[in-house]
């Protein structure tokens, strides 16, 4: 037994009865210290393709202060014995390259003594049993403490933790708790009577993770635990009219067709697997669940708001009805203030507002919601990640390919729909002649049964043209016909190719589909493969293991030739592969060396597929929901990963998939602001569901707009950070500051190196940028940047709200913090007319400092501890010291 493990082992256990107060929301929300937050090892990119050329040319990274970092957290052993065991450690190959992690400890077993959740006065006692409190990691514990206390208010609540952090046992060890389940699942005798009283549990699931929910309750404790669901409805509740179960598991679809009758059944508590599927209250699905009648409703989501800050409305109506209000003062009070103050040209007016509306909302979440990211729990156990956005050049051929779809007389009567008739008539071409585009090649066929078009004309084409482009940004052989097909539609694919190909239909390999084996793996013709091939040469011959995804499963069938081709060993999942067969394909990949890559639909890969051998990830297509893409990066970055993850998003540049992206980092942006209260950067002009303001993202004119000669993601970008830029110039100038855009840490401390748009847009560092521009032509790469530092206006910095905070000016008064200087900072050679306008000024550097304004700042201090506060400030005098 090893000294760590003898030491947790006989550690005095924390868990102590929780009062009313002690387990309400408001005191497990802020568990997490954002500033010491671990921060994970990134690399620049340009060193990553910099292998490419002298792979032995680049020093070793060494995270060793995310080493040092986890084992503080772990608490054994002295100073002298860490450093000697990070001196016996072997310097990495290069890399990414998996450390000797001896001193990580994965095994959490905590004290085997049960966790009271009660408090002392309550009678009978809910404790977790001990059997499975031992098993609990620290923020599943606060977890099922955040879920008993709803239960106790007789409400529900959304656990929102991010996917692999274990929502699933700390639901069943709520559960285990109230439903007074002892070591063996049994209740208790003192409390059989109480516990037999209850009603049963409902949890509605998706059909792939049925399976899943029935073994964890096997593993973790004894309920009597039954499937509604397939041709044993009947009897599943002719038992629950008995009371013979404890624990109902359905899916979406036969709850949806069944809600009627199991809406009937008294329930203790309903549960609600991935409740983003409530987002929309039109469908029958949501309709069938407000049918249940029980107040104790809960849902289990990582992304509780994926598109549309609405959807968030939704779920957090379902699970606590009213508590945000009606969904008329939600849109008037919440989303339309949060989306116009997020438009880059917003007046202050509009973000102030924004800012104050944004607050209240995080306010009042977490009543009810708790959301931890992997960062805030289980962050000091893992190698980090960094989530890479590639943008490859098309083929001329694929350039040209591309533009003639855009001149097709489909595309031109979306464009066009708004331009005055040309008959001579006032009305608009959608309203008068041009309504219909006969003469094209997409909409007769959509019309074949309706000569004279549909009432939707010309909108009913947008979805069709919008899968065309995205497809050729993808692979040429996507729009030809396919063989599966029936008959018409292959006629009608190959004509559209024959169009679309032109005078280049040879070059391209003719309009129909090609069988040839070279033809498919070929990546002379595909911008994102020609870059793929670079990428997996080098990551293969370090070591690495590779996740490939893409939506399509005709693209699953090019990539799997190329990879054929290349001779790399592989496994493949999709829908076409039998659910008892997935698990076993998944242990494979991850217990043989000899596996290097495996080749996964983003639709089809279920949830809970643990992947955590692979260290690199490319998701080869984008997805408009931008929680597709962040579920695919999980499947490697979850606990149990003891690698660096690496992601790589390839999009083709200038191709309708910049835009997809950059309506990803707007929702993602408007679902840090809506869900966690954050400051996001605002990028652009325009705001989701509102004519007035399409700007540069939304509108018809915008997702067919050529842009293949631009590159529209990275001077969006660009634009941005002059503008920073030059606002911090004018700030440095007027306070005297001699660095101007200072971030709360130093970007070379962190190991992060931000994207330059002037030069190879990769790397700011000018001697990677020389070395690297020769290996990026190459390999047809024209911009790359993190994604992380495009979508969060700071890292690791995050105010805790306080809602009983007076809207007043008095706030921006200096605080002790800025009291305990042994002597003054140099603030410039303005002359002080006091002492207080001389400690406001200063207060207004170190909130510039941190990146927030005096307002926001001084809500921090509020709620920040004293050694933040310390902290805080030491690393202000650090920053101002090398600044002088």
């Amino acid at each position: 037994m090893s000294l760590h493990i003898f030491k947790e082992t006989i550690k005095a256990c924390t868990n102590k009865p929780s009062s009313p107060s002690s387990s309400s929301s408001s005191s497990i929300t802020h568990n997490f210290d954002p500033i010491t937050a671990r921060k994970p090892p990134k690399s620049s990119l340009s060193q990553q393709l910099l292998r490419l050329q002298d792979p032995d040319s680049l020093p070793p990274i060494q995270p060793q202060n995310s080493l040092k970092q986890a084992q503080s957290h772990s608490g054994c052993g002295n100073e002298e014995e860490k450093e000697k065991e990070l001196e016996d450690d072997p310097e990495p190959e290069g890399f990414g390259r998996p450390t000797k992690l001896g001193q990580f400890q994965f095994d959490h077993t905590g004290p085997y003594e049960p966790m009271v959740l009660s408090s002392q006065s309550e009678i009978p006692v809910v404790q977790v049993p001990a059997s499975i409190n031992c098993r609990l990691l620290e923020h599943q514990r606060e977890g099922v403490k955040f879920l008993y206390s709803l239960y106790k208010k007789n409400h529900g609540g959304v656990l929102g933790d991010d996917m692999g952090l274990g929502k699933t046992i700390q639901t069943i060890a709520f559960l285990a708790a109230v439903y007074g389940k002892d070591g063996e699942g049994i209740s208790s005798v003192l409390e059989e009577n109480e516990v037999g009283k209850k009603d049963p549990v409902l949890i509605i699931c998706p059909t792939s993770v049925i399976h899943n929910w029935e073994i964890e309750f096997s593993k973790w404790a004894t309920f009597s635990v039954s499937i509604y669901h397939g041709a044993n409805r009947d009897m599943i509740y002719e038992k629950l009219e008995a009371h013979a179960v404890e624990i109902v598991i359905t899916s979406f679809d036969t709850y949806r067709i069944q809600g009627s009758i199991l809406s009937e059944v008294k329930w203790e508590i309903v549960i609600v697997d991935e409740a983003h599927r409530l987002k929309n209250e039109k469908s029958k699905l949501y309709g069938a669940c407000l049918e249940i009648k029980t107040p104790k409703r809960f849902g289990l989501t990582g992304t509780v708001m994926q598109n549309k800050i609405m959807e968030l409305f939704n779920v957090l109506d379902w699970v606590a009805p009213g508590c945000l209000g009606t969904r008329e003062h939600f849109r008037e009070f919440y989303d339309e203030p949060l989306k116009h103050g997020q438009r880059s040209t917003a007046s202050k007016r509009f973000v102030r507002v924004a800012d104050e509306r944004k607050q209240h909302l995080a306010a009042v979440l977490e009543r009810y919601m708790l959301r931890r990211t992997k960062e805030e729990t289980i962050g000091h156990l893992m190698m980090g990640k960094e989530d890479n956005v590639v943008f490859c050049a098309m083929s001329e051929l694929q350039k040209r390919v591309y533009r003639r779809m855009l001149q097709l007389p489909d595309i031109q009567c979306l464009i066009n729909k708004d331009l005055p008739c040309s008959c001579g008539s006032p009305l608009t071409q959608v309203e008068c002649c041009k309504r219909t585009a006969p003469n094209g090649i997409i909409w007769p066929y959509l019309h074949r049964d309706n000569p004279d078009g549909c009432d939707s004309c010309p909108f009913c084409l947008v979805l069709p043209c919008l899968v065309k482009l995205q497809q050729i940004s993808n692979h040429l052989e996507l729009i030809k016909p396919n063989s599966k097909d029936d008959p018409d539609k292959q006629r009608k694919d190959s004509e559209f190719a024959s169009a679309v190909f032109g005078p280049d239909i040879d070059l391209a390999g003719g309009k129909t589909h090609s069988e040839s084996f070279m033809g498919l793996s070929d990546a002379k013709h595909c911008g994102k493969m020609r870059a793929l091939e670079k990428l997996m040469l080098s990551w293969v011959s370090h070591g690495d293991k590779v996740l490939l995804f893409s939506y399509s499963v005709r693209m699953l069938d090019i990539l799997e030739k190329f990879l054929i081709r290349k001779g790399y060993c592989f496994s493949r999942l999709d829908g076409s592969t039998p659910t008892n067969l997935r698990q076993s394909l998944v242990d494979d990949f991850n217990s043989s060396p000899s596996k290097q890559v495996f080749l996964i639909s983003t639709r089809a890969g279920g949830l809970g597929l643990n992947l955590v051998s692979a260290n690199r990830v490319v998701i080869f297509d984008p997805n408009w929901n931008p929680a597709q893409d962040l579920q695919a990066q999980d499947r490697s970055f979850r606990f149990g990963q003891k690698r660096h993850v690496v992601v790589f998003r390839l999009l083709a540049a200038g191709s309708l998939e910049e835009l997809v992206y950059s309506r990803q980092v707007y929702k993602q942006q408007l679902s840090n602001i809506a869900v966690s209260g954050k400051m996001e950067k605002r990028y652009f002009e325009g705001v989701q569901d509102c004519k007035e303001f399409q700007g540069e993202l939304f509108g018809i004119c915008n997702l067919f707009r050529d842009i293949s000669d631009k590159l529209f993601t990275s001077e969006i970008i660009e634009l941005h950070e002059k503008q920073g830029d030059q606002h911090g110039h004018s700030l440095s100038m007027k306070h005297g500051l001699t660095e101007p855009g200072n971030n709360f840490t130093s970007l070379e401390e962190e190991g992060i190196t931000h994207s330059s748009q002037s030069e190879t847009r990769v790397c700011n560092n000018s001697v990677t940028d020389k070395a690297s521009k020769p290996v990026l032509e190459d390999m047809g790469i024209v911009y790359a940047h993190r994604n992380e530092d495009v979508v969060n206006v700071r890292a690791g910095i995050r105010g805790k709200i306080n809602n009983s905070i007076p809207q007043d000016d008095r706030l921006s008064q200096p605080c002790v913090l800025l009291t305990r200087r042994s002597k003054p900072d140099v603030i410039g050679k303005e002359n002080v007319s006091s002492i207080n306008d001389q400690k406001r000024r200063q207060f207004s550097l170190v909130a510039e400092f941190m990146g927030m304004g005096d307002l926001e700042f001084s809500k921090w201090l509020l709620s920040a501890t004293p050694l933040e506060r310390e902290r805080a400030l030491r690393d202000y005098k650090k920053r101002k010291e090398k600044g002088t």
